[in-house]
């Protein structure tokens, strides 16, 4: 069952409509979601679709910020993009880590320090290619955010 929806929403997740209710509905569902059971369930982490709970430090409040975000697993790092749903401006949470590159992340209920790193040239386009394999969408929201290019981060345990 769990493969199945990821399917669907790999499938459907590069139209706007889908895009919207992703952004307005599901995204602070699996904040409250993932705030109740401590990390342990993100409802977008389906088996097939890894997610994981980023916090960052406010560049400007100096607060944690948390964000749920699928992520790519490499090794023992964690990568993710700023895609933003294709928006043109980047998200907060990738200005908060050029700020401050210290965060820390939940997976599956186990947080852990890490230390991140913007992918730049190569590296980028490399790990660009293996995203979209994970969401697709990711090719879709490239063309939407036309007057940028997405952040992507390796996230590296400290």
């Amino acid at each position: 069952m769990k493969r199945t929806i990821a399917r669907l929403a790999r499938r459907l997740g590069r139209y706007r409509p889908v895009v919207f209710f992703a952004r307005t509905v599901i995204v602070p569902i699996d904040r409250v979601v993932a705030k109740l059971t401590r990390g342990k369930l993100i409802t977008g982490g389906l088996r097939d679709l890894p997610a994981l709970l980023l916090t960052t430090t406010g560049r400007r409040s100096g607060e944690p910020r948390t964000v749920p975000l699928l992520y790519l697993p490499d090794g023992d790092t964690f990568i993710v993009i700023g895609s933003n749903f294709g928006q043109q401006h980047h998200p907060a949470w990738s200005l908060n880590l050029l700020a401050n590159p210290d965060a820390t992340v939940t997976v599956r209920g186990k947080r852990m320090t890490v230390r991140a790193h913007l992918a730049q040239g190569e590296e980028h386009d490399t790990l660009l290619l293996a995203l979209k394999d994970l969401w697709p969408g990711y090719s879709s929201y490239e063309q939407w955010a036309t007057r940028r290019t997405m952040r992507i981060f390796r996230l590296s345990p400290r």
